[in-house]
């Protein structure tokens, strides 16, 4: 596939911007957090751990939904998966904006956004990977790096627009207000965007792989049975580079107010500018880095990246650290550049170590799982060192780690892949 036709065009750039739903949904939940502890669990002293530990319940349900939506996504199309995560995806938000709670049905309430969660947990699982699979599918051979990057840089939009949207809310009501009607607007919100992205997805076309007579999995089995016995080295790489993009995004941008606490720092309006320039330096410098990879080759900026992450990132949380506003900006846009880096030549990677027919269930078993892992425990466990420890280069030193074992690992095992050049991988007969 050389060229793209501007039905194909058309559908890859409604494709690729819908991940605006998803990050927007993370986001929220993230900094709205507060509210919804208040609203869903009353004012317990435990309430806001309780909706955190909640959150955390839910992103383990990622995995799950990634094998799920995979499987289908295997045997059916990518199509019918992205058709399906979305519908999923509408209907959850548009849900939690209708729950009833805590001073309406008492504790039932936070079960019911647990519930929720757990939900958009499973339809979440399911997007990112069959986002990145059509993309990758998608785009001419010479520009996969680039067009799949952009799944990475349209979901930091989402990001920001939950920030922007948090920020107006807060401004503009009173708590009492927040905690009646307030918080239900911008899950209204969301539900309509990912309705109107349900509506554009109906309209794409297939991704050429399925683009015909139904593909099967060779010799008659599963794509996760396949998977499974014949293309275990590339769940191993998927699931290292996507531990390191886990840890430098989780740890990297949004640890960094925690860290700012923790160091004796604290300031929300500051974190919150924080946030939103690492947003904009990552979809600033994501695209950059999928042409990048697509000129030079997927292993060589991965492991120019990963000696990045081993030199740099300990510097960089002692700028931040340092007092100085000016010293804490490039800090924190340094450490956005290496997570921007990571999450689009990551992407198209991860993409490349799997057959076409099953591509989706390899995402889910290595990708999709270590950023649950990774993207739930690493900010705890960095907390509670740097607490133990008192040390601010304690996140740096973590990242740093994580890049020496997955470059040392990419290093040995990644094979070389660019541009036209990289290997269109098939099922054998």
């Amino acid at each position: 596939m050389t060229a793209v036709g501007p039905r194909r065009a058309v559908a890859m750039l409604a494709v690729g911007l819908s991940t605006v739903v998803e990050w927007y949904d993370f986001t929220l939940c993230l900094y709205f957090a507060p509210t919804l502890s208040r609203v869903f669990f009353g004012h317990d002293d435990m309430a806001l751990s309780t909706t955190l530990a909640g959150f955390a319940i839910a992103y383990l349900m990622r995995p799950l939904g990634a094998i799920l939506f995979g499987l289908f996504g295997d045997r059916h199309g990518r199509r019918p998966a992205l058709l399906a995560s979305m519908a999923a995806m509408t209907l959850t938000m548009l849900f939690l904006a209708l729950l009833p709670t805590h001073a309406q049905v008492g504790s039932l309430a936070g079960g019911g956004l647990i519930l929720m969660r757990c939900l958009m947990g499973l339809s979440v699982g399911g997007e990112y990977t069959a986002v990145v699979a059509y993309l990758f599918e998608s785009a001419p051979f010479h520009r996969r790096g680039f067009v799949t990057s952009l799944a990475a840089a349209a979901s930091e939009i989402g990001g920001l627009l939950a920030v922007g949207f948090c920020a107006v809310l807060v401004r503009n009501l009173d708590v009492a207000q927040l905690d009646a009607w307030g918080w239900r607007i911008p899950f209204l919100f969301g539900g309509a965007l990912a309705g109107a992205v349900l509506v554009a997805r109906n309209s794409i076309v297939e991704t050429p792989l399925f683009d015909g007579p139904p593909v099967a999995a060779p010799g008659a089995i599963g794509p996760l049975s396949y998977v499974l016995r014949n293309e275990s080295r590339g769940i191993a790489l998927g699931f290292a580079i996507s531990a390191l993009g886990s840890v430098t995004y989780y740890v990297g941008i949004t640890y960094v107010p925690s860290f700012l606490a923790t160091a004796g720092r604290s300031n929300e309006a500051q974190a919150l500018e924080f946030s939103s320039i690492a947003a904009l330096v990552v979809i600033a410098v994501t695209p950059c880095f999928g042409w990048l990879s697509d000129i030079a080759g997927r292993k060589l900026i991965l492991l120019g990246l990963c000696l990045a992450c081993v030199i740099l990132p300990v510097a960089m949380f002692q700028l931040i650290a340092s007092g100085s506003t000016e010293a804490a900006i490039a800090g924190v846009a340094v450490l956005a550049v290496l997570a921007g880096g990571v999450s689009a030549v990551g992407a198209t990677a991860t993409a490349e170590q799997f057959s076409d027919t099953a591509r989706l269930s390899g995402l889910a078993l290595g990708a999709t799982t270590a950023t649950a892992l990774f993207g739930g425990a690493a900010p705890y466990v960095v907390h509670a060192l740097q607490k133990l420890t008192g040390s601010v280069g304690i996140p740096g030193v973590i990242i740093a780690a994580v890049a020496a074992c997955v470059g040392l690992t990419l290093a040995v095992f990644l094979p070389h892949s660019r541009g036209s050049a990289a290997p269109e991988r098939q099922n054998p007969a």
